[in-house]
């Protein structure tokens, strides 16, 4: 699975201004629901309730957030570099500044936990993370995170 199956180039926001965490979940599921034609109270409701259980800061200045839906058609992300990291009580109480949301259908299963892991191990990715925070271009973000680095391959 290719991040590049789960997001778009116009799902990137390559220099979001934030001021918080709720706050920045607002801005993309503002633009999740843009994406998706749901409502954007159904999905920020979603990555609330989410968010509750636990931080999705996974660490080193990223979070991604994520829920399933009943009108999402197919597995989409959205993603945010933020222009200034905002405190979003990460795992390492690090601010976050990069930010990959998640929605996947109801009956995703096991493929909603594989984009997750495939999210993640793109952004663990040093090299990959640098380059992202070195530009606010949205070409460019979106040919980072679908670049298949081989020794990461899924």
């Amino acid at each position: 699975m290719d991040l590049s199956d789960l997001i778009e180039a116009k799902a990137i926001l390559p220099a979001l201004r934030a001021n918080s965490k709720k706050q920045v979940l607002q801005l993309l599921s503002e633009k999740a629901a843009e994406l998706t034609g749901l409502p954007e109270r159904e999905v920020f409701d979603t990555i609330l309730q989410r968010e509750r259980l636990g931080s999705t800061g996974v660490g080193n200045g990223i979070a991604i957030p994520h829920g399933k839906l009943n009108g999402v058609k197919k597995i989409t992300g959205v993603f945010a570099r933020l222009e200034n990291p905002v405190e979003f009580e990460a795992l390492d109480d690090q601010p976050v500044d990069l930010v990959f949301l998640l929605l996947a259908p109801e009956s995703a299963g096991a493929d909603h936990l594989k984009a997750l892991s495939r999210i993640a191990r793109v952004l663990r990715d040093g090299s990959t993370v640098d380059k992202i925070r070195a530009t606010s271009d949205a070409a460019a973000i979106h040919s980072f995170l679908s670049e298949t680095p081989a020794s990461h391959a899924a």
